[in-house]
């Protein structure tokens, strides 16, 4: 156990952000505190957490990897990310969020769009909606499932609609567009000219931006999310 002289060497190591995450941590810590209703004594909900951190989330940085791969970057192949292995990609903060409010993040998939063989500002859109749609058709490939009748009821449908909430939570919450999520790269490759210091304004300040639109603006985050989960459960 940390004593005080040991958590306050280890607050000063820390760098600027890593800071603001540990209160974005906190503070989204508190939010689940007020707002879970005992969801984490839910065993479904621990299982479908504890699947989009070690399968979910590996998928969606392989996603990353696996398109600038193909599109002639090596670097994450080079950096050990091309791989489906969950300790190549797991972040503690962020899987600490998914088992806390149902979204959070891996590592960034690190790439070079100047190595690819196509225009850097297409090829940048469709390596960052890579990550964001591997969410969507995993919640596709579950609420198929679901809709089955393969699995009548109990822990494994419990399991299933979780598994399939929280990917699609992933992908609402990764198009916003706001620095580190993928949303900003759509964003930034669609505006013309350069974004550089629009990026730079952004990249400075997105952790709070994203943490107004999650305390006072959840319905960009929370719409979305319902209908796409009617449309996933009602289609066919």
């Amino acid at each position: 156990m940390m004593n005080g002289g040991s958590i306050t060497a280890w607050w000063n190591r820390l760098g600027r952000n890593d800071r603001i995450m540990v209160g974005v941590v906190a503070l989204l810590a508190v939010y689940w505190l007020i707002s879970s209703g005992g969801r984490m004594l839910n065993p479904a909900w621990l299982l479908a957490a504890t699947a989009i951190v070690f399968v979910a989330l590996p998928i969606h940085e392989f996603a990353h990897a696996a398109v600038a791969v193909a599109l002639g970057d090596d670097t994450p192949r080079r950096q050990g990310r091309y791989t489906l292995n969950p300790l190549a990609h797991i972040a503690p903060f962020g899987a600490v969020l998914i088992y806390l409010v149902g979204f959070g993040w891996a590592k960034p998939v690190q790439w070079n769009p100047r190595n690819i063989d196509m225009d850097p500002k297409p090829g940048s859109i469709l390596v960052a909606i890579a990550g964001p749609l591997s969410n969507l058709l995993l919640a596709a490939l579950g609420a198929a499932l679901f809709r089955s009748g393969l699995v009548e009821s109990g822990l494994a449908a419990q399991f299933l609609y979780a598994f399939v909430q929280i990917n699609v939570l992933l992908f609402v919450f990764n198009m916003i567009p706001v620095p580190p999520l993928d949303g900003s790269h759509v964003l930034f490759a669609l505006l013309p000219g350069d974004t550089y210091r629009l990026r730079a304004q952004l990249s400075q300040y997105g952790m709070l931006i994203l943490l107004a639109v999650v305390f006072f603006a959840d319905g960009l985050i929370t719409v979305p999310t319902q209908a796409i989960l009617r449309f996933l459960f009602t289609v066919g």
